[in-house]
Parts: C-alpha cells; sequence; structure tokens
C-alpha cells in the first residue's frame, strides 16, 4: 500500500476526480470490496473506508476487485487498445489458456502485450490470466471438485505445474484444501459493523472488524504462521461466535465460550489472559495489566500485545485505557471503543 501520510492527499484528489493523478493509485474501498481509479464517477467512501494502492495489483491482492464503472484494468480511455481487447477476452472466457496462436488470431503481438500489459498494471497479462484461471479452480474445489477436474478444466496439463500455480496465486498448494489444511473466512454482520471471523473446525483465530486498517496483513500473517489456506465457509466455532455475538449485542452475554486459538509469544498470551479477568463494565490501564503479571516495568510491552490482539470483543482489549483515564487507542475506532464500554456498562 501507499504510505498513509499520502491518504488526505489523494483522498482529495478522489473527491475532485483529479485526472492529473490517474495512474499514480488506485484506491481500495473496504465496504464494497472494489477498486477505482482516481477519476471514478461512482459515488465516494469516507476516507476511513479507503486504501490506496501504487497499481493494480496490489490492490488485486488485498483481495480488491474491479469497479465495473470506471473499470481500472480495461477503461477504453486510459490503457491501450491492446490492453482492452485483451482482458475483455480473458473475461469473456476466465477458463481459458492462453496460447501463441491465440494472440495471433487477435492479431496481437505477444511482446508487446507484456510489456504494455506490465508498463501500464505492473503485472504480465499471463499473470492476470493466470490469477483469473487460479480463482476459478479455487471456486470448483470448494464446491466439490477433485483437484485433478479443477487442473485439467483450467487448462493444466502437468498436475506439478498446476500445484506451483495454484500455491503462488492462493498461498497453499491444491492439496492442502483436501488434507484439512484450511481455515474459513466468514462475514458476520453486527450492531457496530461487519466483522470477519477465521476458524477451522476446532477453534476461532481472528474476529475483527472488516473496516479495521492493516486487516489484510493480520489474514496473511495467519496464514503463513498456520501454513494454510484461506477460503470463504463456515465452521461451527463461527457460527458459535456469530451466535453469541448476537446475544452479546442484545444484553444477554457477557462472555464468550467460542473455543479460540490465541496464536501469540508467551508473554502475549499471558496479557491476553488478564485481559479476559477484566469483569463487564469495568477498565484497566496498561500500568494496571503489567502490575498483575508481576511485571511493571513492561506497560509498553503490554500495550503492544494488546495491540496484536486478533480476537476483538472476545478477549476484550477495548476494556484498556490510558492511566490519565482517556480511551487510548483502539484498532477498531475510537467510537465504537466507547460504544462497547459504555454497552457493558448498561448502556445501549
Amino acid at each position: 500500500m501507499l504510505p498513509a501520510e499520502r491518504y488526505e492527499e489523494y483522498y482529495k484528489a478522489l473527491l475532485e476526480k483529479n485526472t492529473e493523478y490517474e495512474g499514480l493509485f488506485y484506491v481500495g474501498v473496504k465496504t464494497t470490496g472494489v477498486f477505482c481509479r482516481p477519476t471514478c464517477p461512482a459515488r465516494k467512501p469516507k476516507l476511513e473506508n479507503c486504501e490506496f494502492f501504487a497499481n493494480p495489483q496490489q490492490a488485486l491482492l488485498a483481495s480488491y476487485r474491479p469497479c465495473q464503472r470506471c473499470r481500472p484494468l480495461s477503461h477504453p480511455n486510459h490503457v491501450p487498445e491492446i490492453v482492452r481487447v485483451l482482458v475483455e477476452a480473458v473475461e469473456s472466457n476466465p477458463e481459458k489458456r492462453w496460447t501463441t496462436q491465440d494472440f495471433k488470431n487477435l492479431s496481437v503481438d505477444e511482446s508487446t502485450a507484456r510489456r504494455q500489459f506490465k508498463k501500464r498494471f505492473g503485472m504480465t497479462f499471463v499473470e492476470y490470466a493466470r490469477a483469473r484461471r487460479m480463482g476459478l479452480a479455487l471456486k470448483n474445489i470448494r464446491s466439490g471438485k477433485t483437484v485433478i477436474d479443477s487442473q485439467l478444466s483450467t487448462g493444466y496439463e502437468s498436475s506439478s505445474g498446476f500445484r506451483d500455480a495454484f500455491s503462488r496465486i492462493m498461498g497453499a498448494a491444491p492439496t492442502l484444501l483436501e488434507d484439512g489444511k484450511v481455515l474459513k473466512a466468514a462475514w458476520i454482520d453486527t450492531r457496530l459493523g461487519p466483522m470477519m471471523a477465521i476458524g477451522n473446525d476446532e477453534a476461532l483465530y481472528l474476529l475483527e472488524f472488516i473496516d479495521r486498517r492493516g486487516l489484510e496483513r493480520e489474514v496473511e500473517r495467519l496464514r503463513k504462521r498456520t501454513k494454510s489456506a484461506i477460503i470463504p465457509g463456515v465452521t461451527e466455532p463461527i457460527l458459535s461466535i456469530e451466535r453469541e455475538l448476537s446475544e452479546y449485542f442484545d444484553g444477554e452475554r457477557t462472555t464468550f465460550d467460542t473455543p479460540l486459538a490465541l496464536l501469540g509469544s508467551p508473554f502475549q498470551q499471558s496479557v491476553w489472559g488478564e485481559l479476559m479477568k477484566i469483569p463487564p463494565g469495568e477498565t484497566r490501564s496498561y500500568l494496571d495489566i503489567s502490575l498483575a503479571l508481576g511485571k511493571p516495568t513492561t506497560f509498553r510491552a503490554v500495550a503492544q500485545a494488546n495491540g496484536a490482539n486478533q480476537l476483538a470483543i472476545v478477549i476484550p482489549c477495548h476494556r484498556v485505557i490510558n492511566a490519565n483515564g482517556e480511551l487510548g487507542g483502539y484498532g477498531g475506532g475510537l467510537t465504537r471503543k466507547n460504544w462497547l464500554l459504555h454497552h457493558e456498562q448498561g448502556g445501549e
């Protein structure tokens, strides 16, 4: 992503649809999951719902899809005709594996296509086509097709070539999906906005507000640490936390019983354990937590461990405030933190 200190500048350009910024950044909209050009005519999101990227590839890797209005990958007014033709050709047959003859049939020079696609979007045409095929392969595997069926349907004659390509695009070999090395991710609507829950059949690994800054990096770290693929779906722990969150927001529950997977250092886990001891409706300072641990000089490390918590609400880091009584920070935003504390104190 582009540096956060430039966000206000880019956001101003987005509001003004400033053509001088065309090609300098792309904006990902957290609430819709799409990414756009600076000149997109669509209704403008709030700044807190925006992420800015240097090129479309960064936006794609952060799980955003191209906007259908400004078409950041294929807008005819902003990209060479050869690029527009190729992108439209892929979308008309995304499972196609391209050959030299296919380029000739379109009267397109293969090397020119590679060069112009790379210059404009930061990825080659082959990389784009491969990503689309891999996305379809993952969808097929999720729907119950075997790996070999998905391999053949996406045009790979070599199983090793398919596995290598799948691993590069999806982050896990396709066989891992059949061997159980999978975490599933689900969208949960709550009173304070949508949350993402990730878990397997045994435990919940992550629960965060969708608009939390850096969420995609958290998901990537989780994927690497667990050496798992993360795909859409639900598990019993996800269904459990969805039920319990509903009860929590309705004022019917103050603690959670969903099994948790705590991936952290021994010190981090000790901090999270203390957080779960804070009674609902009460708060503690970072110093209070460090004193409870018998380590009074570690309050800064306590604050860092607090911020590393990936299970919002369930591990109640929102109950930790500054020693002077101010709210301090919160990954989900101070407005949410204030609401949660007020809710637990018998308010809304």
